[in-house]
């Protein structure tokens, strides 16, 4: 996984990343690329099983979310986007797959602290709306 670097170009390769062909305002295309012959049709699969569990799965919650909003097509492709990027997580640190880590992958250190400093002062604004003291 080290020829990748991180996650965003690895997706690029496989051709789960739309185009993004834009010129004086006018968007020309924004389908994804035709690479990936053989790994992007095995991801859909797999996000199509993934979305298709019968527990209350994390990919399902997602993909009923993003379909809403963009569509079924887009979503399974969103789905099969994020497990490429949890694999390659997990085989470049080692971790066990956890879905609640998702949002952390490929973010930057800077951006980490600032959403956590974000975190804490939204609630200690709420605390203090409800009457609690914060020290």
């Amino acid at each position: 996984m080290s020829q990748f670097g991180f996650s965003k170009r690895l997706c690029c390769w496989a051709g789960l990343t739309p185009g993004n062909n834009e010129s004086a305002g006018k968007k020309k295309s924004v389908r994804i690329t035709r690479a990936g012959v053989y790994l992007k049709p095995a991801l859909v699969q797999i996000a199509h099983a993934a979305v298709k569990a019968t527990d209350n799965s994390y990919y399902r919650l997602k993909y009923e979310q993003i379909s809403k909003r963009r569509g079924k097509k887009r979503a399974i492709i969103a789905i099969a986007r994020m497990i490429l990027t949890s694999i390659f997580q997990m085989m470049t640190t080692g971790e066990v797959w956890n879905p609640a880590d998702l949002f952390k992958v490929d973010m930057p250190e800077t951006l980490k602290e600032k959403q956590l400093s974000k975190a804490v002062k939204q609630t200690t604004k709420f605390l203090e709306k409800q009457g609690l003291t914060v020290d």
